[in-house]
């Protein structure tokens, strides 16, 4: 009997998911808007970190199986994300230039369909988890709670900020225990540099958005720090610099991945020259241009390993 009735719910939700993928291919570039996938730089911001991690638990060749599936799961989970983001922020995103021509705020894909789509990939994404050890599927539990919280959090909060900082960082720690079981102390550490690094990139994005989320009364960094907000970044990079050169000397990484670190700093200064008058596009420029920061210092990771170590 009980199996005859899982039989029927498993009948019912391949239904509903044949009938959601038809309904997303009729629509494939709306959805593909919702999920975020034509502007990649989320995937990358939320994808270096946790590539930064194996490769430093794995000391260079993390477990194959591990690393397929943080990097599916990396995308999946940040396509999630954007579907929440915009179910919370659909009321205030025709309010905002830059974001009002989204499929939620445009009514073009309904706020029901979009709800599917998040189940869906979340599921997905926790199918992929069962295949990690227990401790794994603890921390994917928990993130799988801060990515939900955090675009609910600008309502209620003055520092969002740090919300979507742990979030984005939150595969570290997660990358550390899938490959060895457990989270030590420079796992610890670059999950912190990661957080600091999320508030950093965040408050850019915040700061291009400041004068549309005064008026629509949306929290963030850039508004609570008003015009310190340059001083703020700044103290929060050299913090970065410093914490991961101290990553660095715990995980015994040397002239290739102090080069990067070098490299991440030269694009620190670059990125505080952009938003030195605080024109939107520029910040915006600026929050982009982190994809490329975390890139080098991925670069310098793997080389380390391949000359040095």
């Amino acid at each position: 009997m009980m199996l005859t009735h899982s039989r029927q719910l498993m009948s019912r939700f391949l239904k509903q998911a044949k009938k959601q993928l038809g309904a997303i291919f009729k629509q494939r570039k709306a959805y593909l808007r919702l999920m975020r996938l034509h502007q990649p730089v989320g995937i990358w911001l939320l994808l270096w970190p946790t590539l930064w991690a194996l490769l430093i638990a794995g000391e260079g060749r993390p477990d194959e199986h591990v690393l397929v599936v943080f990097i599916i799961g990396t995308v999946i989970l940040r396509s999630a994300g954007c579907i929440i983001n915009d179910y919370a922020d659909r009321n205030i995103d025709s309010h905002v230039e830059r974001t009002k021509d989204r499929p939620l705020a445009t009514g073009q894909i309904n706020v029901r369909d979009a709800i599917k789509l998040f189940i869906m990939l979340m599921l997905v994404g926790f199918a992929l988890v069962l295949t990690m050890n227990r401790l794994t599927q603890g921390f994917a539990v928990a993130g799988a709670l801060i990515t939900i919280l955090y675009p609910f959090s600008k309502r209620f909060i003055s520092f969002p900020q740090l919300v979507l900082g742990v979030a984005f960082a939150w595969g570290v720690p997660m990358a550390f225990a899938a490959q060895l079981e457990f989270v030590p102390r420079v796992g610890w550490l670059l999950f912190i540099n990661t957080i600091i690094w999320g508030v950093i990139y965040d408050t850019e994005y915040a700061m291009a958005d400041r004068n549309e989320d005064l008026k629509i009364g949306v929290k963030s960094s850039a508004i609570f720090f008003g015009d310190l907000d340059r001083i703020f970044i700044g103290v929060l990079q050299l913090m970065f610099l410093v914490g991961m050169i101290l990553v660095g000397q715990s995980a015994n990484l040397g002239g290739w991945f102090l080069s990067s670190i070098g490299i991440a700093g030269i694009l620190f200064l670059y990125q505080q020259y952009l938003i030195r008058n605080r024109d939107a596009l520029r910040c915006f420029n600026a929050f982009k241009n982190n994809a490329t920061l975390g890139l080098f210092v991925l670069t310098g990771i793997v080389l380390d390993y391949l000359f040095v170590s």
